[in-house]
């Protein structure tokens, strides 16, 4: 299997002018994490990700202070505070990684995930004569290859299974070029010996590390489908006020804290790393609603004493799983 077989075709792209602003607009549109810079022909000349658009020296982020929260309002109000510096004049050429690292959408898939891996990337622009053609990602290799592990379906018939085929259309099915049959699986050799039985727990193994990675594929996909709808949500006041008093009913409990919003990893720009470490500068890498959230805090409960903490609280498979915002008291 190819790359060209796997890869996204619809490639969303920026030119090396592109304000930096643009950029983080046309990620945010589209859902995706970073974007290629194509020069004139074409071609890729540089990558742009979430984080290559955060401000990395403390000085300019404090000079930027908290232009992110400005991209997510999406034209919503925002506080007059926060609107005096929220700004960033640099063009896609001075904030992308250059040079791109490239693969042939002609080449095998073990040969893009030993790049993916060597490399410590995501994902890679796939080229043609030149021309930047498609993007594989390490999501698009799990992909294929659970697919591919698939049984294929059985011939469809009627419900009722009274109409079938009829005959020309089997004749015609005749005269085309028949496949080779697939190799038959290995034999299990069933013998009472030590080698049998080390036979029959390396095929169960297998069969158990498919699952678990078929398993994976499910669980990535409806998470990536679930940060899509968070991202499409934003606060209404009507929700605000619904936190804030379900945070009132925790303190009458007796209690410090009270959970307002439960999110996917995956809506963090860095998909909870900074939450997770813990890194001081995790509310930069929130987005939607929970960047939303951590700008009413500040406004608005943050002069009254409250503190806002995330975390992540759940971890499934050993690896970060929902993000929790808390706010306590």
């Amino acid at each position: 299997m190819k790359v060209s077989d796997v890869m996204s075709t619809r490639v969303v792209s920026v030119g090396p002018e592109t304000p930096a602003r643009k950029v983080a607009e046309t990620l945010l549109k589209n859902g995706i994490s970073a974007v290629p810079v194509l020069d004139d022909d074409g071609a890729p000349i540089g990558i742009i990700s979430e984080g290559d658009l955060m401000p990395r020296d403390e000085t300019d982020r404090d000079a930027r202070r908290d232009w992110w929260l400005r991209m997510l309002s999406q034209g919503q109000d925002v506080s007059p505070d926060y609107l005096k510096s929220l700004t960033d004049d640099r063009s896609a050429r001075e904030v992308m990684i250059s040079p791109v690292v490239t693969i042939s959408a002609d080449a095998d898939l073990i040969e893009v995930a030993e790049l993916l891996s060597s490399k410590r990337i995501k994902r890679v622009p796939a080229m043609r004569d030149g021309k930047l053609v498609g993007i594989v990602s390490r999501a698009d290799l799990v992909r294929a290859f659970a697919q591919s592990s698939r049984p294929a379906a059985a011939e469809p018939v009627f419900a009722d299974g009274s109409e079938w085929p009829v005959a020309s259309a089997k004749l015609q099915e005749l005269g085309k070029k028949q496949a080779a049959p697939p190799a038959p699986h290995p034999a299990i050799d069933t013998a009472f010996s030590a080698a049998a039985f080390h036979n029959l727990a390396v095929h169960h193994d297998e069969d158990e590390a498919l699952h678990r990675l078929e398993e994976q594929h499910r669980a990535e996909e409806k998470h990536h489908k679930e940060a899509q709808q968070f991202l499409a949500t934003h606060l209404t006041d009507e929700a605000w006020q619904r936190m804030l008093s379900g945070a009132r009913a925790t303190a009458m409990k007796g209690e410090e804290e009270h959970l307002l919003l439960r999110f996917p990893c995956e809506v963090c720009s860095d998909h909870g790393r900074a939450i997770n470490a813990p890194d001081p500068s995790w509310p930069e890498t929130l987005r939607g609603m929970a960047a939303e959230i951590f700008l009413r805090w500040k406004t608005e409960l943050r002069p009254h004493g409250f503190a806002l903490h995330a975390r992540v609280v759940e971890f499934p498979g050993g690896v970060p799983g929902d993000v929790g915002l808390f706010l306590a008291w």
